[in-house]
């Protein structure tokens, strides 16, 4: 019965990631072989509470690993840096590879569908008209002369196909 619902319904389900959090590092600008942009992030979100034993605060930081492609992409390798506060929208994907051993691996991202930057630093300016100075620049901006994929996220098995 639930099956012949399920069928009926077209077999919708719902795959949402909202996070508010900063990051940990700037963001990877990097473009594919064909030219389309991609930034690779690290987000942290903290979670606190009262140990009910010893009625002390306990915190956890959790870490989210983000991709964003195209002119998202782009605006992210701009605009963010280390510390800034984002709202993330977007989806849960994850990616299985073989490393050289032949061991397969996965990892869980979030596909950004929207992010906003939070913490107004940087808000409402333009794109910068002269060269930036080398302590404010967020990506490569240059597409790579040769190559298949972009370089894995720091910290991770550097034999990702990706």
């Amino acid at each position: 019965m639930a099956e012949q619902q399920e069928r009926r319904s077209g077999g919708r389900s719902l795959n949402k990631v909202l996070i508010i959090g900063n990051l940990g590092r700037d963001p990877e600008l990097r473009y594919t072989a064909n030219g389309t942009a991609v930034a690779t992030m690290a987000v942290a979100t903290n979670e606190s509470w009262q140990d009910k034993e010893t009625g002390q605060w306990q915190d956890r930081t959790e870490w989210h690993r983000i991709v964003a492609w195209g002119r998202t992409a782009e605006v992210c390798g701009e605009y963010l840096s280390k510390g800034r506060k984002v709202f993330i929208e977007g989806r849960l994907q994850t990616r299985e590879w073989e490393d050289k051993d032949g061991n397969r691996k996965w990892t869980t991202e979030i596909i950004v569908q929207n992010m906003i930057m939070l913490d107004g630093r940087g808000e409402g300016y333009s794109p910068r008209e002269e060269p930036p100075h080398p302590a404010e620049t967020y990506g490569t901006g240059t597409p790579p002369s040769s190559g298949t994929g972009i370089p894995p996220m720091e910290g991770e098995d550097s034999d990702i196909p990706f």
